[in-house]
Formats: C-alpha cells, structure tokens, sequence
C-alpha cells in the first residue's frame, strides 16, 4: 500500500494544481462509487446496458475508487497501511463473534 501512495504522490506532485481539496475528493469518491454501483447493478441488477453504453469493468471502476482513496489519504496525510490495520483490530477484537464461522471439516460440534 505504500509503494501505491508512493506512486499515486509522485503523480500528482507533477502538477500545480496538486491534490483536490477534502470536500472535492469525497465528491470524486461518491462519483466514482456511483460509477461501480451502475456496473454491479448492469451485471447483478435488473437494468441491462444500453447498447450504446460504452463497456467499463468492475475492475476498472474499483481501480478509480482506490485512486482517488490514494489521493484523499495522501492530501490528509493518512497512512494507509495503519488505516488497515486499525479496522482489521476493530474486526478481530470487537466484531469477532458477530459472524457464523464455518466449521472446520471433520470437526463435530457435540
């Protein structure tokens, strides 16, 4: 994830304009979400493309929401990484008996 930042600040140091502010980056986020909504939608959904709607991927489309993730945690100084880690915490800790777990084979549960 840091070689990601890395690279995602080496990118945008490039230009004057730098990083969007807070308020534009989760405007661009909330886009770019929508935009991966209507591809889930097309191909789980009841709405069929147009057949004039340009083909775009789930995959291209989770690609832009980590981007622009990498540029609002990059522009708020945020350590991805570390971000990661705490909610992993906050799974493992606080949430770790609010799931089924699947039982492994062969073991019995009497």
């Amino acid at each position: 994830m840091k070689q990601m930042q890395d690279e995602v600040d080496q990118y945008i140091g490039q230009f004057k304009e730098g990083y969007f502010s807070p308020l534009a980056m989760l405007a661009r986020m909330s886009e770019e979400v929508g935009e991966l909504a209507r591809e889930v939608n097309h191909y789980y959904g009841e709405k069929p493309k147009k057949t004039t709607e340009e083909d775009r991927t789930m995959e291209q489309e989770m690609g832009d929401i980590l981007f622009v993730l990498i540029c609002f945690a990059n522009s708020l100084h945020i350590d991805l990484e570390e971000a990661f880690d705490l909610v992993m915490n906050k799974f493992e800790s606080r949430d770790k008996d609010r799931w089924t777990r699947i039982e492994e084979e062969g073991v019995s549960s009497e």
